[in-house]
């Protein structure tokens, strides 16, 4: 989530998360974990942060081999490429700590067929790149975002044993930190036509939500008709839902409507949300290991994600 920023950056960051105001969560009672399979889940989030995807840059080998283990993923849950093909290659110029670079980046892309609205699509992102290694040291970003991409790949297989009633594709987006260039490429050169996406939706750091014990919503100040459907859903586990940082009044580090990729399909025109959790002391640093994840807190927001889909697509296109 974000570029890599400066240690005064990070610094100014979590002193923000420290004394931001209190969120608009919802107040409900908590409720036990569901009970699901989670072994695939851990084992995805594992496998994408482990040293030898060597912190997923943009172009990198590490890049190229968490590419080909997400392709497999979607392969073995039987999700179909899209139209356009399984890879959506591209080049563009972003930023480096070096200065403004060209990266060779690729999109995976995956479809899954809906029920009542086959034309309509919901776009579910998660970037898969991170920022490499730098220094001799790996940044493995366990929670940014090899938990998105664990997330949406957990949602893929709850899709595929219940269909969706929206045609929704999955999308596995790279140069995220690079400058949302995966997310530019595919709003610009998108597989099915704009007008029929009726929502993006968008997973970026989705398991350190015992930072503050909430799993955030941000886009709802824009659409503010999506709000409703996700109130009334109860906290799983200790972790709830909680709505933000997406207001005029929030500022910098506190407003994320361009802070990963649905800024991209904000900016095109589409419809958001985007769920995340606040910033914590392993943001953008080598420790950000799986080993400082607790599974049942990021199994609990997986939770929150996919009943969040859910009752968004029994909505949309009524």
């Amino acid at each position: 989530m974000r570029a890599l920023p400066t240690r005064l950056a990070v610094a100014a960051v979590l002193a923000l998360a420290a004394c931001e105001t209190k969120p608009l969560a919802v107040e409900q009672p908590a409720v036990a974990v569901a009970s699901h399979d989670y072994t695939q889940l851990m084992a995805d989030l594992k496998t994408l942060s482990a040293d030898d995807m060597q912190g997923r840059d943009t172009g990198s080998e590490g890049g190229a081999k968490a590419r080909q283990y997400i392709v497999d993923r979607l392969e073995a849950l039987g999700v179909g490429p899209s139209s356009m093909g399984r890879l959506q290659p591209w080049s563009a110029q972003g930023r480096s700590p070096d200065g403004p670079k060209t990266f060779n980046g690729t999109n995976i892309i995956g479809l899954i067929p809906g029920t009542r609205v086959s034309d309509k699509y919901i776009v579910v992102t998660a970037h898969y790149d991170h920022v490499g290694v730098h220094d001799g040291q790996i940044y493995n970003g366990a929670d940014d975002n090899a938990s998105g991409v664990a997330t949406m790949l957990e949602l893929a297989k709850r899709l595929k044993e219940t269909p969706p009633e929206h045609s929704v594709l999955i999308v596995a987006l790279d140069g995220e930190e690079r400058g949302l260039l995966g997310a530019k490429e595919f709003v610009e050169a998108p597989p099915v036509p704009l007008s029929s996406i009726s929502l993006n939706i968008n997973f970026d750091m989705t398991a350190r939500a015992d930072v503050d014990g909430y799993l955030w919503v941000t886009g709802t100040y824009q659409h503010p008709y999506l709000r409703p459907l996700l109130e009334p859903i109860p906290a799983n586990g200790s972790i709830r839902l909680a709505f933000g940082k997406d207001r005029p009044e929030d500022e910098g580090a506190d407003n994320w409507v361009y802070a990963s990729d649905h800024g991209a399909f904000h900016r095109a025109g589409l419809p958001f949300l985007y769920f995340g959790v606040n910033f914590h002391e392993d943001y953008h640093k080598p420790s950000d290991d799986v080993e400082r994840i607790n599974p049942a807190v990021f199994q609990s927001s997986t939770e929150l994600a996919i009943e969040s889909f859910r009752r968004i697509d029994a909505w949309l296109d009524r």
